[in-house]
């Protein structure tokens, strides 16, 4: 049986001054998680926000934090990002020399460990650490800001790593240029977990349940 279909707003792209009213606008409109992009303008180039806006947001979330590290290093700020309620913490491959200790340090906080990569990264990365992972997001543009467009040749890897995953309980997520056009493209791949930012947000709060509605219809399509 397929996973089930999982739209995740990044509210990079909500409005920052409401952040709060965002969240619980996109749960009401048929949000399954709340993606939460963290960048240290360092590892990428942006800078956006940290642990204790996640803390402040979560009593807003009714549904999973889904919390995307785009930090290095990312080892030192895991306890704080567990603290502050996030259910998912994602770090990067690429970030830091050891991988496998950074999943097994969010294991033994209690949260959902994610590995995400780059679209120049091999999906080899993950071989060694397939065990420890709860999430792999494969990111579908170049991390550090919204709106860019989704990038064809990261399909294959989506491929990739539905092969390496199998039969395990692992989601495949992916980030970057999802739209109804794409989302059934990145399914047909293997990915599960779609994180929409531009789209999503796009219309202001009257359109979000249209725009969540369109991507789900277009990726349950898919299946």
């Amino acid at each position: 049986m397929p996973r089930p279909i999982i739209i995740a707003p990044s509210i990079l792209s909500a409005d920052f001054a409401a952040l709060g009213a965002e969240v619980r606008a996109i749960e009401e409109a048929g949000a399954d998680w709340v993606h939460y992009d963290v960048m240290d303008g360092h590892f990428v180039p942006n800078l956006t926000i940290g642990p204790g806006v996640a803390a402040a947001l979560r009593p807003h979330v009714t549904t999973k934090l889904d919390a995307h590290l785009m930090i290095s290093p990312a080892d030192p700020y895991l306890e704080d990002f567990a603290k502050a309620g996030c259910d998912t913490i994602t770090v990067h491959a690429e970030a830091g020399p050891h991988l496998h200790r950074s999943l097994q340090h969010i294991r033994k906080l209690g949260k959902r460990a994610g590995v995400a990569i780059n679209p120049g990264t091999s999906p080899e990365v993950v071989d060694y650490v397939l065990d420890l992972a709860d999430l792999i997001l494969v990111m579908t543009v170049n991390p550090g800001f919204g709106g860019q467009a989704f990038i064809p040749e990261t399909l294959s890897k989506i491929a990739a790593i539905r092969a390496r995953v199998g039969k395990r309980d692992i989601d495949i997520e992916v980030d970057g240029g999802i739209t109804p056009e794409t989302a059934p493209l990145v399914v047909r791949a293997g990915a599960n977990a779609l994180v929409a930012g531009s789209y999503v947000f796009k219309g202001g709060p009257a359109a979000y349940a249209a725009n969540i509605g369109a991507i789900r219809e277009a990726a349950t399509a898919a299946l």
